[in-house]
């Protein structure tokens, strides 16, 4: 919580200059563009993941096996990964211009056919977003809404009228959720909006910290954008207030599909396609275009090194967060007041953008430089002080502050499916606490924690914010290599780290859907 807390209290420090001039004549621009951007994109995605999730979860059309879980892939392509390539494909000299010249000789429009500022920027975050609310709202469907569904039906309704008056009513949960969920994805952004040039308060902070190196207004505007996130759930839950979307009966039973033919069924497999195509495979085969024709200048020992400096960061940071969220989750069965706020304490920072994580991790181990300097100081050591902020201690700590709740949540939830009666056996039959964790609790729930450390290390592996701004000097990651790439304009060469990104998710989806069927067995 440090972190979060320094960032939050230096909103009362006496202001400097550089932040009287950002606050006289910037903060207004930064807000308002950043309040436009994610506005649109909540509802550009919220239209098109429940539409989606209608149609999957509602009908039965070609296609539909395949499509209901390849809708989910666009999540494995970060947006800052999409940005670029789409921007790149889309100009003048792309794949889509060029076509278009040569083989049917059309010569679009540049302003209608470029892909940048907000319009790309909105396009990118609603193709690679709307999985969250795809994923939550379909889910929902399928499980809490058959008989209200098919009772409409009965009663004479369209599918049209189900939607809007039974369908989105009662996924207002679900939505709500998976919205603010991509509300959190497009505060905390910064490689899609520096790349397409909009001055959010996310970019705002690391210009003020890598441009001015002032550390005090890159924290009040990571205050600012605290204050902004913390307002977001206040709304929500003010919204929200009294209301209950439970179900009125302990009867519920999975949905059953509605088989759509003719045109009906191409049209619903059609656009399912579309989406598909647009938002996974098209940018997927361009980087893969692009990696072939660098292959042979990238693929030598400074890659090696950048994929051993990911992995061993990712693999660190994995190991003290689940150690961490072990330790949490059994503390939080024993069901008392200092165990719930100590879990919703180490949780707080994966509502937190990376940007706010960042100067609050920077600000605590300056702070912890100073003191141990002077620490050193005093005893007469002699030499050079250890200085932490610029070592990897400082990246890590980051990760484990932001992305705690991944392995958190994996973790309770592996608890909560476990129960408690094996670890009251245990108990009455002589062992510890200690002896009881290891021998009966982790067995149990090496599933759960299985699929915390991969979710853990995907998103450690594609974190950009955080690596940017809290990496030692001449140490990078693959996320940070593949944008400094694309800022200097080098698109090809950022294609071979991105896709290495893109495969570590999607051998980690695969091992854990492996797992899943497998413990499920």
């Amino acid at each position: 919580m440090l972190p979060i807390l320094f960032v939050l209290l230096s909103i009362f420090n006496p202001p400097n200059d550089n932040w009287v001039q950002i606050r006289q004549y910037l903060v207004k621009d930064y807000i308002a563009q950043t309040v436009q951007l994610t506005l649109t994109v909540a509802v550009l995605t919220a239209l098109l993941g429940v539409t989606l999730a209608w149609l999957t979860a509602v009908y039965d059309f070609p296609g539909k096996r395949f499509l209901r879980w390849a809708l989910v892939l666009p999540l494995a392509i970060p947006p800052y990964i999409a940005a670029f390539t789409y921007s790149t494909m889309f100009s003048y000299t792309g794949v889509v211009q060029t076509t278009l010249r040569n083989r049917f000789g059309i010569v679009p429009n540049q302003e209608l056919i470029t892909i940048s500022s907000m319009r790309g920027a909105v396009l990118v975050f609603t193709l690679f977003l709307f999985p969250y609310v795809y994923l939550i709202t379909k889910s929902f469907l399928e499980k809490q809404s058959a008989s209200y569904i098919e009772n409409a039906r009965l009663l004479g309704r369209n599918g049209l009228s189900i939607f809007l008056r039974i369908a989105l009513p009662l996924s207002r949960p679900a939505l709500a959720g998976s919205v603010s969920l991509v509300i959190f994805e497009v505060l905390s952004d910064y490689g899609v909006t520096s790349y397409f040039g909009l001055q959010t308060v996310s970019t705002a902070i690391f210009q003020t910290w890598f441009g001015m190196y002032d550390a005090d207004s890159a924290m009040r505007l990571a205050a600012w954008l605290m204050i902004i996130v913390l307002g977001l759930f206040l709304v929500e839950m003010l919204l929200r207030k009294r209301r209950a979307y439970s179900s009125t009966t302990s009867k519920s039973r999975p949905l059953v599909p509605r088989r759509l033919t003719g045109v009906r069924g191409w049209t619903a497999s059609l656009f399912c396609m579309i989406v598909w195509c647009a938002a996974f495979l098209f940018p997927l085969l361009q980087l893969i275009v692009w990696a072939g024709w660098t292959f042979d200048s990238m693929w030598n020992a400074g890659l090696f090194r950048l994929i051993y400096q990911t992995l061993f960061v990712a693999v660190v940071s994995t190991l003290i967060i689940m150690i961490f969220s072990l330790i949490a989750a059994a503390a939080n069965r024993t069901r008392s007041t200092v165990s719930f706020v100590l879990s919703k304490a180490v949780t707080a920072g994966y509502s937190m953008p990376g940007a706010i994580i960042a100067i609050g991790v920077l600000v605590v181990f300056l702070k912890l430089d100073k003191l141990w300097a002077a620490f050193h100081h005093q005893l007469t050591l002699g030499g050079i002080p250890l200085v932490l902020s610029l070592t990897l201690a400082m990246l890590i700590a980051g990760y484990v502050i932001r992305f705690m709740a991944t392995g958190y949540n994996a973790v309770e939830v592996g608890f909560e499916k476990m129960g408690r009666k094996f670890t009251e056996a245990s108990r009455m039959l002589g062992h510890g606490m200690t002896r009881t964790f290891f021998k009966v609790d982790l067995p149990l729930i090496k599933g759960a924690v299985m699929s915390g450390c991969i979710l853990t290390f995907v998103e450690i592996c594609k974190e950009l914010p955080l690596a940017l701004i809290l990496r030692p000097f001449n140490f990078e990651t693959l996320a940070t290599k593949a944008y400094r790439y694309a800022s200097d304009e080098q698109i090809f060469e950022a294609s071979i780290p991105s896709l290495l990104i893109i495969g570590i998710s999607l051998i980690s989806v695969y091992v854990m859907h492996h797992l899943d069927r497998r413990w499920e067995q």
